[in-house]
């Protein structure tokens, strides 16, 4: 620190009785050193922590995140009377919509927009700044084209129509009135017998709803494309809308299911296991770890948590044993407490061999249940 306006030691006044008022000024190397260094370090407050932690889940839920998704939408979508229907309903949703240029044409698209600032203890890719999701709309004729590409041309050579191999995207599609237009389009007896009539007319009058079935079971095998068929723009802008709710619940939903383990969890909810900060409830959250293994009782658990109260004593055990036989046999023999009158039971040889393998093998693939 460095006192302004002190030309030399002690300063000088500027009149009897009257002091210059001390101002202060920070100097560059004031933030080195050990006291800037242990500022740094400084542990965080707890409460900060758990301010921090709920604004996160608050920014994650659902009606909060929905105001963070942008459907793009292509310009010529637009050019329908029913695109109104679709942007009133976003706009009831409460979320936002542009108009930009898409590829392909007449396709919408999700983007998430990035919080700021983004919470640090929220992974990175919760926030995906664009969603991989394409929602394609298509004319009943452009789709009945593709019906004849997918089931009249078979072979290696034929190609899943709309899609382009090096787009990333996961590709939805939407037609509107198919069924109408197949109803409109039926041919009379004496169109079908004129002799004359070109061989792409011909192929458009052949289809009909058991082509366009196979058509939907051949796109979600080949392409994994879902295809959605809807009367109106009324019942498309309800998909839209709740397609757009499961992009806004995804971030949260990723949140939730991104602990290691569900059984040890900050509160009691989804029968987690609350654990405090000096230790409480690990005892509690280590018999539910036990209870997750197949066919293991209330009083197996017990039985085993009671011989060793935290995976760290029965870890140091697994180490005093001098073979691997007996190691598997460990918790075979302790006895399990059953009601009067029960015959003594055992934790048994199985049980004792998964628990073994589960906390001592290096093998992520290795099946613990031969059972199952």
């Amino acid at each position: 620190m460095a006192r302004a306006g002190s030309g030399r030691a002690g300063g000088s006044r500027r009149g009897r009785g009257q002091r210059r008022p001390p101002t202060w000024e920070i100097s560059d190397s004031d933030t080195e050193g050990p006291a800037g260094a242990e500022a740094a370090t400084r542990v965080r407050d707890p409460a900060e922590e758990l301010r921090e932690a709920a604004e996160v889940l608050r920014r994650l839920r659902p009606e909060q995140a929905v105001r963070r998704l942008v459907v793009l939408m292509d310009p010529a979508i637009l050019e329908d009377a029913g695109a109104d229907i679709l942007m009133e309903a976003l706009d009831a949703l409460g979320c936002e919509y542009r108009v930009e240029p898409q590829r392909p044409a007449r396709s919408l698209r999700w983007s998430r927009v990035k919080p700021d600032p983004c919470p640090l203890s929220v992974p990175p890719e919760l926030w995906a700044v664009d969603e991989q999701d394409v929602l394609l709309l298509l004319e009943p004729e452009e789709f009945l084209q593709g019906v004849v590409q997918l089931t009249q041309i078979r072979g290696p050579t034929c190609s899943v129509p709309w899609i382009t191999p090096e787009s990333p995207a996961c590709l939805h599609l939407a037609v509107i009135g198919l069924e109408a237009y197949l109803w409109s389009r039926q041919p009379s007896t004496q169109e079908t017998r004129q002799p004359g009539c070109p061989a792409v007319a011909q192929a458009e009058v052949a289809v009909g709803w058991p082509e366009v079935e196979e058509a939907l079971v051949l796109l979600q095998l080949w392409a994994n494309v879902d295809v959605l068929l809807v009367a109106t723009w009324q019942e498309l802008s309800q998909h839209v809308c709740a397609f757009t709710r499961a992009l806004a619940q995804r971030p949260f939903k990723q949140s939730r299911e991104s602990g290691a383990f569900s059984f040890c969890t900050a509160g009691r909810w989804a029968a987690g296991e609350q654990v405090k900060r000096d230790g409480t409830g690990l005892r509690g959250a280590w018999w539910r770890q036990i209870r997750q293994f197949n066919r293991v009782s209330a009083a197996v658990a017990d039985a085993v948590v009671a011989a060793f109260p935290s995976p760290r004593l029965l870890q140091q055990a697994y180490v005093a044993c001098g073979t691997e036989q007996e190691r598997l046999a460990l918790l075979a023999d302790l006895p399990v407490k059953m009601g009067e009158g029960v015959r003594l039971r055992r934790v048994g040889p199985d049980l004792s061999r998964r628990i073994c393998l589960f906390l001592t093998t290096t093998n992520p693939d290795l099946l613990l249940d031969l059972g199952s």
